[in-house]
């Protein structure tokens, strides 16, 4: 009974969506229905099931961002590949009384101890002691996610859902789509975070790199500190090179709030906010008759699946790039192709919906055929 009663509760209090038996896609707020979207019975196959986490409350509330761990579901179906069903991350639940499992986390998470030494203290120094102590407890695996401040975990809209699901059409000739590139991980790797000049190019990135400026707009935008970014874009690109981008982003364009920008959060590359800068609206071939960049003519390249949440049908996710020696396919050169179909097609997302990004291990470069 209070299993039913508990999750009744989940139900009303939370916004989520679903895949319904029928093959339908439902999308709704506190049990209010918002659409309902047909799907393909092809494309059930690509949707994985998530299980939504309660967060627990401890001492990360006071600093605005809450802990989960991930956890397959086992009867929930999730419509978008790669993202998980989150409760609100922005308003902690209170412990419920008497349940050992709040309690049994409560313990879990070390408070500062108020000896002598302590009270000499600022409090600034109180909290950066307990975030030391807490770190030292949370499994690797466990992510922090940004705050209410920095804009919390993002999701797709029901009119963005609706256009992807859409069915795919060619165009009579290739047009220049907008990609935006990420560097770590993507395009390079770096050994030593400290030392952000010094790092290791993917094969073929310089060519790569070459290839997108002259066919296609392209955007950087990167998770690392600017002055990083600038370090890594002046030895990656050439001074003409660098011209050619339409902007560099990097860690200060997240909208973060100052606690969540000196941390290791997860970050969201929402879309729109590349399509609303001037510099890059400008940039598209039609801004004169008015024509803007949106999902039908975007595509993110990053190593990050869960970064591109906001529009989970224009991200193209690689493997993260680790070393020259983890390096076991010829990932950038497919990518170059894949990028290359996208520029035939007149909706991006609704193609990357039904053809995902996939690396072929036994892909050999053209010399090699």
């Amino acid at each position: 009974m209070n299993l039913l009663k508990s999750r009744h509760l989940f139900c009303c209090r939370h916004s989520y969506s679903y895949l319904g038996s029928s093959g339908q896609i439902f999308y709704s707020t506190n049990n209010t229905p918002k659409a309902q979207i047909t799907l393909q019975e092809s494309t059930k196959s690509n949707y994985y099931s998530r299980k939504p986490i309660q967060n627990t409350q401890n001492s990360v509330e006071s600093q605005g961002r809450h802990r989960r761990t991930r956890e397959p579901a086992q009867n929930i179906k999730m419509p978008i590949p790669g993202l998980h069903l989150l409760e609100d991350s922005h308003a902690p639940q209170a412990p419920q009384q008497g349940s050992g499992a709040s309690n049994e986390t409560k313990s879990k998470e070390p408070k500062p101890q108020k000896s002598k030494a302590n009270k000499d203290l600022k409090p600034w120094q109180v909290r950066a002691q307990a975030k030391t102590q807490r770190k030292a407890v949370l499994p690797p695996d466990e992510k922090i996610y940004p705050s209410a401040s920095s804009g919390g975990i993002p999701e797709p809209s029901v009119a963005y859902l609706q256009q992807s699901l859409c069915a795919p059409t060619r165009l009579p000739a290739p047009r220049r789509i907008l990609v935006v590139m990420d560097l770590n991980g993507t395009l390079l790797h770096r050994p030593q975070k400290t030392r952000p000049s010094h790092f290791v190019a993917r094969p073929h990135a310089a060519n790569f790199l070459k290839y997108c400026l002259s066919t296609f707009h392209v955007a950087i935008w990167s998770s690392a500190r600017p002055e990083n970014v600038g370090k890594m874009v002046a030895k990656l690109l050439t001074p003409d090179q660098v011209k050619q981008c339409l902007v560099i982003w990097a860690r200060d364009r997240f909208g973060l709030s100052k606690e969540d920008y000196n941390s290791k959060v997860q970050v969201y590359k929402r879309l729109d906010t590349v399509w609303q800068d001037e510099r890059v609206a400008i940039a598209h071939p039609a801004a004169a008759n008015g024509g803007k960049w949106d999902q039908s003519n975007t595509v993110l390249v990053d190593d990050s699946l869960e970064k591109g949440r906001s529009e989970p049908f224009n991200i193209l996710a690689l493997p993260e790039f680790s070393g020259l020696a983890n390096e076991k396919a010829e990932v950038l050169p497919q990518v170059h192709d894949y990028l290359n179909e996208l520029s035939w097609q007149a909706d991006i997302s609704s193609y990357m919906r039904a053809t995902r990004f996939a690396l072929d291990a036994k892909y050999k470069l053209p010399s090699q055929r």
